[in-house]
């Protein structure tokens, strides 16, 4: 049976030449600064963002939970979407372990942050309050549908940050996804911000890590905090071969997934009983809901979708992601549509 898992892109596996690559990678000791395969990963990472230096971490949670502590001192307050990934599903840490006071502005429906509320948010400096410090933006938007923002919008957004003395920071984690998108580079989409992560396990397809990039000051502090979240690894090298091997060979390719979404979204949309929020797909994720007059939830629907070799995922008892990526190709995007018609018929 063909099992399609549109779950997430995170359960994409490396290509046969990722292994390659990590079976013949030379590798040091990276806490020591000897791996120069890590080294070449942190240097080409850094090229792609516009960026000093980069610093290879171990997801990007911590990515992001590093930055946020690298800018931030107890006290200080990070403005960022009330749908963020931060916000959201990173377990608190940036409460838990760095004292670090979040603000949540409500997300537009492309997931950007009005600069309205933005400005609106910025603390008066009075003893009484938080400083405010950083501003977290997303790109692209998980919990808004995969949308993603121009980098019109983020040089406005910078402009205003840095005329009030604040910083940025950009959860890229698919930013590769929001240029191909754009027809433009990373580079772009990143400009001005004193901060970006992004995920090389993602669409990307490298088994572990992301990318955390910044000035040549920021990333010494930041490898600082990235020891002390446990984050110092030896021999990093056997991965950080297949993260090469991703940003050579697979952002070209992510169009072909952002097709494949709107294939997905075509089909379902046809499909009495699911409704399509968020409208057609602008990446390679896939929003679905079950109508009102469908009986079933979306964990009876997941066991039926299972028994017929398709993984999705819920997101509230009626809603479903679906995400491709490059393990999913035009078979899969089908059965996907005919499991999901024969659940619902």
């Amino acid at each position: 049976m063909l099992n399609v898992d549109l779950r997430s892109d995170t359960v994409t596996q490396p290509t046969p030449a990722m292994r390659q690559a990590m079976a013949e990678a030379p590798v040091g000791d990276d806490v020591y600064g000897e791996d120069p395969t890590v080294n070449r990963l942190q240097a080409m990472a850094a090229e792609l963002m516009g960026m000093q230096a980069g610093l290879f971490v171990a997801s990007g949670t911590m990515g992001n939970l590093t930055a946020i502590l690298s800018h931030c001192q107890r006290g200080h307050e990070v403005m960022l979407g009330n749908k963020a990934h931060t916000f959201l599903f990173e377990a608190g840490g940036i409460s838990a372990l760095g004292g670090v006071h979040s603000c949540q502005l409500p997300n537009q429906a492309d997931g950007s942050l009005a600069l309205e509320d933005i400005q609106t948010a910025i603390r008066p400096d009075d003893p009484h309050e938080p400083v405010s410090r950083l501003i977290c933006l997303e790109n692209t938007h998980n919990r808004c549908g995969g949308t993603y923002q121009s980098a019109e919008y983020m040089q406005q957004v910078v402009a205003y940050a840095h005329a009030h003395g604040l910083f940025v920071h950009l959860d890229g984690a698919r930013i590769f996804n929001a240029a191909v998108a754009q027809k433009v580079t990373a580079k772009d989409l990143v400009a001005g911000a004193d901060s970006v992560t992004f995920c090389i396990s993602k669409g990307l397809c490298a088994p572990v890590g992301s990318v955390l990039c910044g000035t040549n000051e920021f990333i010494a502090r930041a490898s600082r905090y990235r020891k002390m979240l446990g984050g110092g690894m030896r021999q990093a090298g056997i991965l950080a071969a297949a993260g090469i091997v991703s940003l050579e060979t697979m952002i070209d390719r992510l169009n072909e997934d952002h097709a494949r979404a709107r294939r997905l979204a075509e089909g379902l949309r046809a499909i009495p009983g699911l409704v399509l929020e968020l409208g057609m797909p602008t990446t390679n994720m896939v929003f679905v809901s079950l109508a009102a007059e469908v009986p079933l939830s979306s964990e009876q629907v997941i066991q039926e979708l299972n028994a017929r070799g398709v993984r999705v995922g819920a997101t509230s008892a009626r809603q479903f992601r679906l995400v491709t990526h490059y393990w999913v190709d035009d078979a899969g995007v089908e059965k996907a549509i005919q499991a999901f018609s024969e659940v619902l018929q």
